[in-house]
């Protein structure tokens, strides 16, 4: 893993990416420009819950999906 100053790598919707060491995933999805009320989020193949976004830390190498909840017929 290459990591510099306090960025690490990791992985959105199959994408590299990178992110704040440390970083919560309420901060990740603020980095991306997600809204939060409208997804789900999965972290290494457990589903975040939306309670534990602001204390639940984004670990290096890290696989993440976010699904966005669409509505229409």
């Amino acid at each position: 893993m290459d990591r510099q100053a306090g960025i690490i790598s990791i992985t959105v919707n199959g994408e590299p990416r990178q992110a704040r060491e440390g970083g919560t995933v309420l901060a990740l999805l603020s980095q991306l420009g997600v809204r939060g009320d409208r997804v789900a989020v999965e972290m290494d193949r457990h589903i975040i819950y939306k309670r534990d976004w602001d204390t639940t830390q984004v670990a290096p190498d890290a696989q993440i999906e976010i699904v966005e909840f669409v509505g229409g017929g």
